[in-house]
């Protein structure tokens, strides 16, 4: 397959002597964090979840007394009211955890992959796909914002 990179901008165009299996492999490693950002996201609205659940066991709490249940009352209170959804950690625990952890080594070695490999240039594939799917010439088919 050849690619023709005229009409590719420069901060996304092959630099001279990577070859397609090279900006294949890195395509699929930016496919991959990009699974993990959308994974960070699901991870946050968790933990936004988790948090608003353990706010709202006070009105439950309340309700419970005013309709006399002092004794499920107190299990929600006991048990539930600002447990732990892990051992020894609340969701922002996990949020941090993940973040300084697994989230910035892929970013990191994501990173370091594209500055060894490809110059550190992004989006090779998408950059070479789009020009060959697009209709050079035709309106919405412009090879960069500038055309």
């Amino acid at each position: 397959m050849t690619h023709d990179s005229s009409s590719v901008d420069d901060e996304h165009s092959r630099p001279v002597g990577v070859n397609e299996t090279t900006v294949e492999a890195l395509g699929e490693l930016s496919k991959a964090l990009e699974t993990i950002h959308r994974v960070r996201g699901h991870l946050y609205s968790a933990h936004q979840l988790v948090g608003g659940a353990d706010l709202t066991l006070d009105r439950v709490v309340k309700l419970m007394r005013e309709a006399g249940h002092d004794q499920v009352a107190d299990r929600v209170e006991r048990e539930l009211l600002g447990r732990n959804v892990l051992p020894g950690r609340w969701t922002f625990q996990i949020m941090e955890e993940f973040d300084d952890g697994y989230y910035a080594a892929f970013q990191e070695i994501e990173r370091d992959a594209r500055e060894k490999l490809a110059g550190g240039r992004r989006h090779i594939h998408e950059a070479e796909m789009k020009q060959r799917r697009r209709t050079p010439g035709m309106p919405g088919h412009e090879a960069t914002p500038e055309a």
